[in-house]
Parts: structure tokens; C-alpha cells; sequence
């Protein structure tokens, strides 16, 4: 699974009709993102809510 799958960024965009990153980046920022500079990328956050409920 693609990490950006499931990060909190990552949601529909009904306009372009697929998946779409909301961070907020420069062009130098995202150059280097798909350059492949970056091992993972930076500004990932996990969108899953329920992570936490489930280990209790």
C-alpha cells in the first residue's frame, strides 16, 4: 500500500474526480519530493482516528 494512501492529507477531489495531497508546498518543496530526495515524505500524518481506540 502507498504510504500517502493513507495519510490524512490525502482526499477525493470532486472536481478532478481522484485523490489529491492538501499540502501546502512550494515548487522547490515538491521538486524534491519527486525527485526522490526525501526517503518518505515529510509532511505524512496518519489519518487513521481510530488507531489509538484500538490498542486499548
Amino acid at each position: 500500500m502507498n504510504e500517502c494512501e493513507t495519510c490524512a492529507y490525502y482526499s477525493y477531489d470532486e472536481e478532478y474526480e481522484c485523490y489529491v495531497c492538501e499540502v501546502n508546498m512550494d515548487e522547490d518543496e515538491y521538486a524534491k519530493l519527486l525527485q526522490g530526495y526525501y526517503k518518505r515524505c515529510p509532511y505524512y500524518q496518519d489519518g487513521d482516528e481510530y488507531k489509538i481506540a484500538r490498542k486499548q
